[in-house]
């Protein structure tokens, strides 16, 4: 798609940092089309004051400022469903920055119906994910809404372009953003990523100062911490016996996680645009949560049930990386998830230490295990062993046919 021209745009909603470079971006947009920004910012939980990023865009003369925190709505309305499929993309990534996407598209959207703005802009490069994930969930949502990613579309090469066009603006810029910045950080409830820079041979040890939000595993305290949490159809709902919100847990997780060392990964990754990268990611309440999921439903979801979910995953995993989080078929699988976590509802004792997440214990009033079939001891009738003979004879049938034929060539 080739970039808009300036008539076609009037007024553009802005998913807006604050920091250096969207306010370019602010910028960049009010002097290439002409438009009126209404700047949207999102606390997501990333662990930064927000109130700069209205005193900044009030700098800049906008007059619409849409500040908000939306760390309920992610974690019970994304997250929270997202771990109900125990989703992991390439078998290990908790897609931290892939599910906070959708939610700042549909808000912008959102916005942009609200203020009667006909484009929405974002501050993602042409090289990753995120743009993706925007324009996606922005286009399912609204099919003609226009979307400007001045990173693509402008004709800056380097930061010394960037600073000079700051300067030309009056655009404050930091003393700490005029050199290069060591490794580019997203950040949310979920979890930090960290990528470039230093981090872009995937040989090179990542640095102590990349791990931002936990404690290194080698200095995690020498004594472990035991805690209990509980499910609810498939949701965590208290953590040792206290009932709190989504959010609340989540971030009573992510204290635990950070004390004990917990949700480390560096992992180079397939992107979906085509290209490998390697990341630094940090999830370490989403780690233990995920180890307290899966004990859960090894107690109260069925084997069959439980496999699969298991041969879904990854398909329902790759859907949300790859941006098609509003499709209908990741809708439909999450139907046929949600479904599955009717009766997911218990307690899960773990016990944290260096790094590690143990399960130690889990109960349930929906529990399918019976110790009267898995006892050694006299199980009083409740399974008949010479039951086994003719399953394992019926089972066997088409290999000794198999086996009979091979034996005659």
């Amino acid at each position: 798609m080739n970039k808009l021209k300036k008539e076609d745009v009037n007024k553009v909603v802005l998913a807006y940092s604050g920091g250096l470079d969207t306010s370019i971006i602010l910028k960049w947009l009010e002097t290439e089309y002409d438009a009126e920004v209404v700047t949207f910012t999102a606390d997501l939980g990333q662990g930064e004051e927000l109130e700069p990023a209205r005193q900044k865009a009030e700098l800049l003369g906008i007059k619409e400022i849409y500040i908000e925190d939306v760390r309920e709505e992610f974690i019970s309305d994304f997250v929270f469903p997202m771990f109900r499929a125990n989703a992991l993309y390439e078998g290990v990534y908790l897609l931290g920055t892939s599910i906070a996407r959708p939610l700042i598209s549909k808000r912008l959207v959102e916005i942009a119906e609200e203020t009667g703005a006909d484009a929405i802009a974002h501050g993602a490069t042409g090289k990753g994910n995120d743009q993706v994930r925007f324009e996606l969930s922005a286009y399912a949502l609204n099919p003609d809404i226009k979307v400007i990613a001045p990173w693509r579309d402008w004709d800056f090469k380097s930061r010394t372009d960037l600073l000079d066009f700051a300067q030309l603006h009056q655009i404050p810029v930091p003393k700490d953003k005029r050199g290069e910045a060591p490794f580019s950080v997203d950040a949310n409830m979920l979890h930090s990523s960290s990528e470039g820079k230093v981090l872009e041979d995937p040989w090179d040890e990542a640095p102590d100062y990349v791990y931002q939000r936990t404690v290194s595993p080698m200095d995690a305290p020498d004594v472990a911490t035991d805690i209990e949490i509980e499910f609810h159809k498939g949701d965590a709902v208290a953590i040792n016996g206290e009932k709190m919100s989504a959010a609340t847990l989540f971030e009573k997780l992510n204290d635990y996680g950070r004390d004990n060392g917990i949700g480390r990964l560096d992992l180079v990754e397939n992107r979906f645009v085509g290209m490998k990268s390697r990341g630094v990611y940090e999830t370490p309440g989403g780690t233990i949560l995920l180890a307290a999921h899966r004990a859960i439903e090894s107690l109260t979801l069925d084997g069959g049930a439980a496999h699969l979910k298991d041969e879904l995953m990854p398909r329902y995993a790759e859907l949300i990386y790859n941006g098609f989080w509003f499709s209908p078929e990741r809708e439909m699988l999450q139907a046929l998830i949600d479904a599955s976590q009717t009766h997911v509802e218990g307690v899960v004792r773990l016990k944290l230490y260096k790094g590690n997440v143990i399960v130690t214990g889990r109960k349930s009033k929906r529990s399918l295990y019976s110790e009267e079939l898995v006892t050694f001891e006299d199980d009083a009738g409740a399974y008949d062993q010479e039951d086994a003979h003719g399953f394992i004879r019926l089972n066997a049938l088409r290999l000794r046919t198999l086996a009979a034929r091979n034996r005659k060539i």
